[in-house]
């Protein structure tokens, strides 16, 4: 089997989107805003989440690491997308693809295990709301949390390292706009068999079963609300659980279907415009859909905005 030192490629051709010339300009404003709307949603989130007392809670501490994930998820691959788009250099050197495809399935899998964890969150403090707190201990949030990027940080090591020993030989051209770890493979020139497994395996683990984690929570989360009924408490609870949701289906959805269920003729552009969607467009939805409607969350923005309005006036 051939390994790295063999590879006759030194770096590799992002064709990037399927943009026609005169709408360069466009689709380049229109992806800095969404990604500078990124940065500063999830920046904001961070931020409230570390000065504000009333947010040192379990589920704001997930939330402030998912924003963490959310804005380094799409650092990985909008900056890069921005500069080709602008400099109209589409190469990519060998060793950064494979760092790309590295912190790419980091911050991919760590947001699902966050979801995981704050889909867990809600169960306890929904179904048992009495024993919230110390269900929900400091310890057990900081083991939830630790576990979350240990287990990230070897999943996605392990693929890169199968991805190295790949020999890349005659093309190197990547119709999409990161270094996506099936475009790779369909470039590798040697056996890929061992890839391809641990990718259907390791698939099931990271994303099938964290999935139906997160359903079988709000499956039960709607049961107990149920047993009680109180219109309040419903309204309540299934306005989390959608919102939720909805990212969840969004996220999983696309990455499901691309990774998992991939279909003999599925086309580039489908599968650039899926990819495009967990990797741009969720990340900005992010911040709105769980934090800046949240009443938590406006309340300490404006407590953070007071005290450094009366600091100045001082």
């Amino acid at each position: 089997m051939m390994g790295r030192n063999q590879t006759s490629i030194s770096e590799f051709l992002l064709l990037g989107l399927p943009i026609q010339p005169e709408q360069q300009n466009l689709f380049y404003a229109l992806f800095l805003a969404m990604y500078l709307t990124t940065l500063l949603g999830n920046l904001l989130i961070i931020v409230l989440t570390q000065l504000d007392s009333q947010l040192h809670t379990p589920m704001y501490l997930f939330l402030s690491h998912l924003s963490f994930s959310d804005l380094c998820f799409s650092s990985v691959t909008v900056p890069r997308l921005l500069q080709n788009m602008q400099n109209h250099d589409p190469s990519i050197p060998y060793a950064d693809c494979l760092a790309q495809m590295y912190f790419f399935l980091y911050f991919s899998d760590l947001e699902s295990f966050l979801l995981v964890v704050m889909a867990y969150d809600r169960y306890v403090a929904i179904c048992f709301p009495l024993r919230y707190t110390a269900i929900m201990s400091p310890m057990l949030c900081l083991a939830l949390v630790v576990l979350s990027w240990v287990l990230t940080t070897f999943h996605a090591m392990l693929h890169t390292l199968l991805m190295a020993r790949l020999c890349f030989c005659a093309d190197n051209v990547i119709p999409h706009f990161f270094c996506d770890m099936s475009a790779l493979l369909k470039l590798a020139c040697s056996d890929t068999r061992v890839n391809e497994l641990v990718i259907f395996i390791m698939g099931g683990l990271i994303l099938v079963i964290p999935f139906l984690l997160i359903l079988g929570s709000y499956a039960r989360i709607v049961s107990s609300i149920l047993k009680v009924p109180s219109s309040k408490g419903i309204c309540k609870a299934f306005s989390t659980c959608g919102s939720h949701l909805s990212v969840v289906s969004l996220f999983y959805g696309t990455v499901i279907g691309l990774y998992l269920c991939p279909s003999a003729n599925s086309s580039t552009l489908k599968e650039t415009v899926m990819a495009m969607m967990y990797t741009v467009v969720t990340p900005m939805l992010n911040p709105f859909i769980y934090s800046l409607r949240n009443r938590d969350m406006k309340g300490a923005l404006e407590r953070v905005i007071c005290k450094r309005q009366n600091l100045f006036l001082l």
